[in-house]
């Protein structure tokens, strides 16, 4: 007989309910998304967009933002000065702003904003909660008022008034709680990057950014807007036109709009709505992608370029190369957001006002500059050409599918037995020495081996057609079965993991970045949805006492040396010293591998140094090397 005991109850004394700001200290990521080094800069933009909200409404032409330590940061801004008055709650309106999620000012238009990035009435509260201390202070005519929280808004000052007199405005100093974000720090490359962004956008306000630990400072003010913002986007790229800039307004709708073609393949739009980036689009973008496809076969009929028998230019055509800005101010009564975050907009009218602006707008331009559009218009006809060429070859692939691809793929690839593509792993690795071991190692019920001869190519500025006749670029499109560009389909996917195994050397990390920049520019969706991965192989193999240690960087020997003295170390330059059993349990087995997950935190930030690394201006990319890279001369155990 088993006898079962129960040792919990559950009943109505089991329910808790977390008061006030404990509910953001039990469950951050629920309000920031993570406690790592995303998360503890997500505290950041809550307080500077409601600075950005307030010079998005005219009110101030300065920000400052200053990093005080590790963990404590300050913002300042020149607008009207949060509420100190007293609420209808009975407290102060600075306490409610710091201490009530969803109170706010940005609920509807009579809350004193015509257009603003928030509308949740969360962000300075949840700031205060995930903080060892805050400071509020609001600069009126009559004085200066202040507040002190502590202990994530559970202890909480009077409000003081001086009769210190400064420039109207609010400053808010926090300092996070390192109990909830450890090992984490401010990263001034981090906030300048995002605060240019925003200075790009906020024409004529000026940002500065200031590094107490390092007394670096710098400072964002663009008067030509998204002009500025263009020639950044493009750094070191050929482009074919100067920047066409159209704007409007319809319906209480501001719109804002930069288009530039470059030498390039790839489709980049960059969309905003009240200067909140937009990373998965919504409606302004479908109106900019509407209005542009018609405007451009409009135009190329009208001169000749497309004739009465041919079809229309397709929009992956028209936009193949094209970089685009789509900025939208949206009254809060018209603001729509679908889901739970503001990645894609859901107002309908704004696919209405932005592409009016464009059928209004871009026809005027392309004929004041007829030479430009003509030019515009081969890179498009050029464009379409290679597409028709490139859904020929796949066509012709999927007809003779079965030998042409079984052939491709015959003594290269060594696959997984299972038809689980969940479970499914494919390893990309680098040479056939490693290949070899590694496809003796796995285990082949559901790991695949694809080995890789050479370098592959750089598919930066890769023509389609050029990308599908090499073979090893090839092979891999064939082994992971979900097409490439336009075309590809992440369900159709053979494997839910790609694994990157390169040597632990420059060669492999080369052959890495060749292979990310590919996933980048033609399978985004596998980094997207999390499938691809790089896999740490050990450095070191050292015996200590007749037991095997694998280390995986210079720290962890130096730690055991000087532990223990003299070691028995071997050097691993490669994957090929490696026998099939130590790959496996290095690098190979799940329970005790470590994988590195490629993330993409910011689309643009990512595009960016993928053009600037892969791209062919020397110069540009050996400026960034020299500024981003750290190198070491190392000295042997010998010495020089």
């Amino acid at each position: 007989m088993i006898e079962r005991s129960i040792a919990l109850t559950y009943s109505a004394s089991s329910i808790e309910i977390l008061e006030g700001l404990e509910a953001v200290r039990k469950r951050p990521g629920m309000y920031i998304g993570s406690t790592d080094q995303k998360g503890l800069h997500h505290l950041v933009w809550e307080i500077v967009d409601n600075a950005i909200d307030e010079a998005l409404n005219g009110y101030g032409k300065r920000i400052t933002i200053t990093i005080l330590d590790d963990l404590e940061i300050a913002i300042r801004d020149e607008g009207r000065g949060m509420p100190v008055e007293k609420h209808s709650s009975g407290v102060s309106a600075l306490q409610v702003i710091f201490t009530v999620l969803h109170a706010g000012g940005k609920f509807s238009s009579e809350g004193g904003y015509k257009t603003s990035g928030g509308l949740h009435g969360v962000g300075a509260s949840v700031v205060n909660a995930l903080s060892e201390n805050l400071e509020a202070k609001v600069y009126k005519a009559d004085g200066t008022y202040s507040m002190l929280f502590e202990n994530g808004g559970k202890n909480i000052g009077e409000l003081k008034k001086s009769k210190d007199i400064e420039p109207q405005g609010s400053y808010v100093r926090f300092k996070a709680d390192e109990t909830i974000f450890k090992n984490v720090r401010f990263s001034f490359q981090t906030i300048c990057e995002r605060v240019q962004e925003s200075a790009f956008l906020l024409q004529g306000i000026e940002f500065i950014v200031e590094d107490k630990r390092t007394q670096d400072i710098q400072t964002y003010i663009y008067h030509d807007g998204l002009s500025a913002f263009m020639d950044y986007i493009h750094e070191g790229t050929e482009v074919l036109n100067e920047t066409i800039l159209l704007q409007g307004s319809q319906d209480n709708i501001d719109v804002k709009i930069a288009l530039q073609y470059n030498d390039g393949y790839s489709e980049d739009v960059y969309s905003y709505v009240n200067l909140v980036r937009t990373t998965d689009g919504g409606s302004h973008v479908v109106g900019y992608r509407a209005g542009l496809t018609k405007v451009i076969n409009e135009y190329a009929r009208k001169h000749g370029v497309l004739k009465d028998r041919d079809k229309n230019f397709e929009g992956v055509d028209i936009r193949e190369g094209l970089s685009a800005i789509v900025s939208v101010s949206i009254p809060e009564d018209l603001l729509q957001f679908e889901g739970q975050t503001k990645g894609k907009l859901g107002t309908p009218q704004a696919r209405n006002v932005v592409e009016s602006v464009i059928l209004d707008q871009l026809p005027r331009f392309l004929d004041l500059n007829h030479e430009t559009s003509m030019k515009i218009l081969g890179k498009i006809e050029k464009s379409a050409s290679a597409r028709i060429a490139a859904r020929k070859a796949r066509e012709r692939a999927r007809k003779t599918k079965g030998n042409k691809i079984e052939k491709l793929l015959s003594g290269k690839l060594a696959n997984a037995q299972t038809k689980n593509k969940a479970k499914n792993e494919l390893f990309l690795v680098e040479g056939d020495s490693a290949g070899g071991s590694a496809k003796q190692g796995r285990d082949s019920s559901f790991q695949a081996i694809l080995p890789l001869r050479g370098k592959v190519l750089n598919t930066q500025k890769a023509k389609i057609e050029d990308i599908i006749k090499n073979e090893e670029l090839n092979t891999i499109i064939h082994t992971i079965g979900a097409g490439m560009g336009n075309d590809f389909d992440i369900k159709d996917s053979n494997y839910n993991k790609i694994i990157i195994m390169t040597d632990a050397d420059t060669d492999g990390a080369h052959i890495q970045v060749l292979l990310l920049t590919f996933f980048f520019r033609h399978m985004r969706p596998l980094i997207e949805h999390g499938f691809v991965y790089i896999a740490q192989p050990p450095l070191y193999r050292v015996v200590i006492k007749g037991k095997e240690h694998y280390l995986f960087d210079d720290e962890s020997l130096d730690a055991l040396r000087e532990k223990y003295g003299k070691l028995e170390i071997q050097r691993y330059k490669g994957l090929g010293e490696m026998n099939a059993d130590q790959l496996w349990e290095t690098t190979m087995d799940p329970k005790t591998r470590s994988l590195i997950q490629v993330q993409i935190d910011d689309f643009y930030k990512a595009d960016r140094r993928v053009t600037t690394l892969m791209g062919d201006k020397v110069d540009i990319r050996r400026e960034w090397i020299e500024e981003n890279v750290a190198f070491t001369l190392e000295e042997d155990d010998h010495g020089i």
